[in-house]
């Protein structure tokens, strides 16, 4: 058996993939220049940073590199919704695999973001409603949780994740999630960080922010393994510090159908993920072989 035989279809929200490493929503899928290539590097899928109606950037979007991973003060896309239906359709156009990431204010305008969608392209989507450090949200909880999927499920009948992030009440979430229709969940958002400058005394990047990298890979993998353990069967896009090939098998050891890789792109984007897609594909053919031996 070789790589290419190895090399089997995965399936998320209606899309066949030739690999399940999926490029999470991030600054580095705000560009079409950066997705189509991601696209020609290996990646299964990418999901575009997330779209969000009027939104008006007033402040520099930054990240700050840390020992064990990466803060960010980054939320929505600066294109506009019309900028992205346009998008949207040319990628439709040219056969990529996209997931649009989406979020509004209130559910009926996600809603109607959703079905905005819908008329541009058949993508499936990504509700990105628990970035826990962007301004518009508060506590996320089961009842807001269902409210939003709620709303994008009686506006389309596209696949659709729901992103949530770790913390109090994850299952009773990812279950609201399920209640209100979602196809998927992706696990996990960033979590709340914050780090100091020693020099000047103060925080960096003004305060309390988005924390990702592999210090939370360990906390995800126990969380998506706890979900299945108690019946959760919707699937899973495991998202967090994925590094390597082995970090993408160990999610799937976990219970996650794809994964998801976002962070460490920042450093050498296109070579880190065809690093990563050798290595999981070699990886697994190695399992194979030891087995048919």
């Amino acid at each position: 058996m070789n790589i290419e035989q190895q090399r089997r279809g995965y399936s998320v929200l209606g899309l066949q993939l030739a690999s399940p490493l999926i490029v999470g929503s991030g600054l580095l899928s705000d560009q079409a220049r950066n997705i189509r290539q991601l696209l020609a590097r290996g990646a299964g899928a990418v999901v575009t940073k997330t779209i969000f109606p009027g939104c008006e950037k007033t402040h520099a979007e930054r990240i700050h590199a840390i020992d064990t991973g990466m803060l960010n003060n980054t939320t929505y896309s600066k294109r506009s919704v019309a900028d992205w239906l346009i998008l949207l359709g040319q990628f439709q156009y040219e056969g990529l695999a996209i997931i649009a990431s989406v979020h509004a204010a209130t559910p009926a305008a996600l809603g109607e973001l959703a079905a905005q969608v819908a008329q541009a392209s058949d993508c499936p989507l990504e509700l990105g409603i628990s970035c826990l450090h962007a301004e518009d949200v508060t506590e996320d909880t089961p009842e807001r949780v269902e409210a939003y999927a709620q709303a994008v499920r009686k506006s389309t009948n596209a696949p659709f994740a729901v992103k949530l992030a770790l913390g109090q009440g994850l299952h009773e979430r990812a279950m609201a999630a399920q209640r209100g229709g979602a196809s998927a969940l992706t696990l996990s958002d960033t979590i709340s960080g914050l780090a100091f400058d020693p020099e000047c005394r103060d925080v960096v990047l003004g305060g309390v922010c988005g924390y990702s990298g592999a210090g939370i890979k360990p906390l995800v993998l126990a969380a998506i393994y706890e979900l299945r353990q108690r019946g959760f069967d919707l699937p899973i896009m495991g998202c967090g510090g994925v590094q390597s090939g082995r970090d993408v098998r160990e999610y799937q050891l976990a219970g996650a159908q794809t994964v998801q890789v976002y962070s460490a792109l920042h450093q050498d984007m296109f070579g880190t993920l065809e690093r990563i897609t050798d290595e999981y594909f070699d990886f697994d053919l190695g399992s194979a072989q030891r087995v048919a031996g």
